[in-house]
C-alpha cells in the first residue's frame, strides 16, 4: 500500500490554492459571459461599444493551460498589511466575496516580490518562488528575508526559468523581473526613459513589460491617447506579439519605423553614403525652407465685392497679415487655414468703419468669397508633401537653393536622382525618402500624438527616423531602448544624448542594465572581445547565468556546407530552438543544403514547434531574436557583407550573441582578428 500524501504537505496546499484559483477565474469569466446588455444601453452605437468592450474583458479572463496562474508568493510580517499573504500572478484573481486570490503583478503591494532583500526586506517576513512543469505547479522555493540566520543564495528556480529552453514566441519574464529591471519597468509615465542594455540583459522585456505597468497604473490616460511599440522589423514584432496577451494586455498597437512613414511606396534602395545625408537631421532644415519658399507676398490690393459695396483691402496690409503667419511657428496648413480667415476680418473692420454690424456668418462667407480664395491660392498655395521631395530629389537648381549653407555641393550630388521621376507614382522611393516625405507631411499638418512609445533597437535609427518618432509622442513620453554596440546601419547613432536630442526629449533619463541574463558565460565573454574595436567604452555585459553554456569554435579545412549542417544535426539532438545564422549572402547555398539533407527549417518571424525548431537566420535580421542553440556559419563572411568594418563587427557582435544555452561556430575562412584574445 502506497503511503498517503500529508496534508500538511506545503505543495499540496499550494496546488490546491492553484486549483482553486482557475476555478475562481473561470467564475469571473462566466459572469461576464453571462452580462445581458440588451436594457443598459441606449442606442445600438453604445451596444457595439460595450459588447466590444465584454469581449476584450472575456480574452483577458482567458486561463492558459500552460501559463501559471501565479509564480510567487509574500508573506507579510505582522502588522504591516495585517500579516497577509499574497500570490502574485499575471493577472488579477478574486474569489466570490471579492477577496483577492491572485494579486496583479503590477500592484503596490507586488513590488517587494521583485525589490525585497535580506538587506532591505521591506517587511516581508517569506517570500516563496514557484516551479511549474506544464502548467503543473511542481517546486517551490522558500526565502525568510527577515530571518538574519538564514543565509543569501542564488534562487535556483529563478534560474531554471530563466534557462527554460525557448520554443515559441519571446515569452513573458514578469517570473524573474531583476531589481533593477523592475525600477525602469515602474518608472513614471511622464518622463521619457531611455535604456542602454547589453546582449541578453533584458531590455526589450523590460520595454514591454513597461508598457504593460503603465496601462495598469494610468489606464483610462493611456486608454484616450494610446500606446505603441516600435520594432526594427516585422519578424521581430511576430517574435514579440505574445508577451502583452500573456499579461491581459491587448490593445497596445505594434509597428515598425517603415510602417508609420507608409505614405508612398517603397520599391527603391539607396547607397549607404545617399542614405546617410538622407537620413541626416539637416534634411529638416532644407525641407522647411523648400516648403516655405512657396509662399509669396501680395503685390495687389484685393476687392471682394459683397451686395452693391466693393470692400478694398491694399497690398501693403494684405502683405503684414502673410509675413505675420509666415513668421509664426505654426503649420503651414494651419496657416494657409487661417490666412483667408485673417484677410476676411481685415474686410470685416472697414464694414464695421461703414456702419455696419456684420457677424461670424459674414465673416466666413468673405473668407469663401472667389477673390478672397484666389489670393490664397496664389500667396499660399496648398502643398503636396511627395510632390515637394519628389521635386527636391529630382531638381537639382531647386535643391541647391534651398540647401545652401546647409548641405555641401557633394552631399547634394548624393541625393539627386540620376534619372529625375516623372511622378510621385512611378517613382522608385526608398525607405529614408518616405520619411523625408513623413517630416515633410508633419510640416505641413501635425502629426497624432499619441500617449506612449516604447522604441526598440533604437540604436540604428537615422536621426530623420528620430524624428518620425518623435513626431507621434510630442504630447507624451516614450521608452527608449537599444545598445549601441548592436548598431548595424552606417548612421546608427552615436550616443544616446545624440538620439533623444533628435527625438525631441533632450536631457531625459539614460539607465544602463549590464546584468546579462540570457547569454551564457563564455559566449558572451568571447563576443566582448570584438567590443573594443566597436564601441570603446561601453561597459561589457557581466553574464549573471551559473552554466557556462555549451560553446565551440570548428574550423574545417575547406568551406563545406555539410558541415554547417552536421552542427546543425548536433544542436538538434538538444531541447529547445535552433537557429542557424549566416551572412545575407550565404542564406541561398545554406537552404539547398539543408533542404538536402532533409532538415525542414522556418524563416524568422515564424513560429518554432517540437516539430520544427530550426530557424534560417540572416544576419541582417538577427537582430532582437534568441535561440537556445545558434551555429553560426562563418563570422569573417557576416564582417565582410557590410559597408564598413565598424558595422561588420557591430553585425557579428549580434550574431554572436543570440544563443542562450549554446554556440557552435563553424568557419574555413580565418577568423576577424578581433576575436583574438588579448595577450
Amino acid at each position: 500500500m502506497s503511503a498517503a500524501v500529508p496534508t500538511d504537505d506545503p505543495l499540496v496546499r499550494e496546488r490546491a490554492h492553484l486549483a482553486s484559483s482557475r476555478a475562481a477565474l473561470r467564475a469571473m469569466r462566466e459572469e461576464v459571459e453571462a452580462l445581458d446588455i440588451k436594457d443598459v444601453t441606449a442606442n445600438w452605437v453604445n451596444s457595439i461599444v460595450l459588447e466590444r468592450q465584454i469581449e476584450d474583458r472575456i480574452k483577458a479572463l482567458a486561463d492558459l493551460s500552460h501559463t501559471p496562474l501565479f509564480f510567487g508568493r509574500l508573506d507579510y510580517l505582522p502588522p504591516t498589511q495585517h500579516g497577509q499573504r499574497f500570490y502574485i500572478g499575471r493577472r488579477h484573481v478574486h474569489d466570490a466575496h471579492g477577496d483577492p486570490m491572485v494579486v496583479d503583478w503590477r500592484a503596490p503591494v507586488s513590488q517587494p516580490y521583485y525589490q525585497a532583500s535580506k538587506k532591505d526586506p521591506r517587511d516581508v517576513g517569506l517570500r516563496r518562488r514557484f516551479g511549474y512543469t506544464g502548467g503543473e505547479l511542481t517546486a517551490y522555493e522558500d526565502e525568510h528575508l527577515s530571518d538574519p540566520a538564514e543565509l543569501e543564495r542564488t534562487s535556483r528556480l529563478l534560474q531554471a526559468e530563466i534557462e527554460r529552453p525557448r520554443v515559441g514566441p519571446m515569452r513573458d519574464i514578469v517570473a524573474t523581473i531583476q531589481p533593477e529591471q523592475d525600477e525602469i519597468v515602474r518608472s513614471d509615465l511622464s518622463g521619457t526613459l531611455c535604456v542602454q542594455g547589453g546582449p541578453g540583459t533584458g531590455k526589450t522585456a523590460v520595454g514591454l513589460h513597461r508598457v504593460a505597468y503603465l496601462l495598469y497604473a494610468h489606464r483610462e490616460r493611456l486608454a484616450r491617447t494610446g500606446t505603441l511599440v516600435i520594432g526594427p522589423n516585422r519578424s521581430f514584432l511576430q517574435y514579440i506579439e505574445q508577451v502583452l496577451p500573456a499579461l491581459g494586455e491587448l490593445e497596445v498597437k505594434q509597428a515598425t519605423v517603415d510602417d508609420l512613414v507608409a505614405h508612398v511606396e517603397v520599391r527603391g534602395t539607396d547607397e549607404a553614403p545617399t542614405a546617410v545625408v538622407k537620413g541626416d537631421a539637416r534634411m529638416a532644415e532644407v525641407l522647411r525652407r523648400a516648403l516655405r519658399s512657396h509662399v509669396t507676398m501680395p503685390t495687389e490690393p484685393l476687392m471682394v465685392v459683397r451686395g452693391s459695396r466693393r470692400w478694398r483691402v491694399p497690398a501693403y496690409e494684405l502683405e503684414e497679415i502673410v509675413r505675420e503667419l509666415a513668421e509664426r511657428d505654426i503649420r503651414y496648413g494651419a496657416a494657409r487655414e487661417a490666412l483667408p480667415q485673417r484677410v476676411a476680418h481685415a474686410v470685416l473692420v472697414r464694414m464695421e468703419q461703414a456702419g455696419e454690424a456684420p457677424d461670424d456668418r459674414v465673416q466666413n462667407a468673405v473668407a469663401r468669397n472667389a477673390a478672397v480664395k484666389a489670393m490664397v491660392k496664389e500667396c499660399w498655395p496648398a502643398v503636396d508633401p511627395a510632390k515637394l521631395v519628389l521635386r527636391l530629389l529630382g531638381d537639382a537648381e531647386f535643391l541647391a537653393e534651398h540647401a545652401e549653407g546647409v548641405l555641401s555641393e557633394e552631399e547634394q550630388k548624393l541625393l539627386l536622382w540620376t534619372k529625375p521621376a516623372r511622378s510621385v507614382k512611378t517613382a522608385k522611393w526608398s525607405a529614408a525618402d518616405a520619411v523625408l516625405i513623413d517630416e515633410a507631411t508633419d510640416l505641413v499638418e501635425r502629426t497624432h500624438s499619441l500617449g506612449h512609445v516604447v522604441l526598440d533597437e533604437a540604436q540604428d535609427l537615422s536621426p530623420m527616423q528620430y524624428r518620425a518618432v518623435g513626431r507621434r509622442c510630442t504630447t507624451g513620453s516614450a521608452t527608449v531602448l537599444g545598445d549601441l554596440a548592436q548598431g548595424t546601419t552606417p548612421w546608427a547613432t552615436a550616443s544616446w544624448e545624440q538620439a533623444l536630442a533628435h527625438l525631441g526629449k533632450p536631457g531625459s533619463r539614460v539607465e544602463e542594465l549590464t546584468a546579462g541574463f540570457r547569454v551564457p558565460t563564455d559566449v558572451i565573454a568571447y563576443a566582448s572581445r570584438l567590443l573594443p574595436h566597436m564601441a570603446p567604452g561601453l561597459a561589457p555585459v557581466e553574464s549573471v547565468r551559473e552554466n557556462p553554456g555549451d560553446f565551440e569554435v570548428r574550423e574545417v579545412a575547406a568551406p563545406s556546407d555539410a558541415a554547417v549542417v552536421a552542427a546543425c544535426v548536433d544542436a538538434l539532438a538538444h531541447e529547445g530552438s535552433i537557429g542557424l545564422i549566416a551572412a545575407d549572402a550565404r542564406i541561398a547555398p545554406l537552404a539547398e543544403a539543408l533542404g538536402a539533407a532533409g532538415l525542414a527549417y522556418l524563416s524568422p518571424g515564424e513560429e518554432t514547434t517540437a516539430a520544427s525548431r530550426l530557424t534560417l537566420v540572416p544576419a541582417s535580421l538577427a537582430k532582437g531574436l534568441e535561440y537556445d542553440y545558434v551555429v553560426l556559419d562563418e563570422p569573417a563572411a557576416v564582417v565582410s557583407g557590410e559597408p564598413d568594418e565598424r558595422t561588420g563587427l557591430r553585425r557579428l557582435y549580434v550574431a554572436l550573441t543570440r544563443a542562450v544555452s549554446g554556440l557552435t561556430i563553424v568557419h574555413a575562412a580565418p577568423l576577424p582578428p578581433q576575436l583574438t584574445p588579448p595577450a
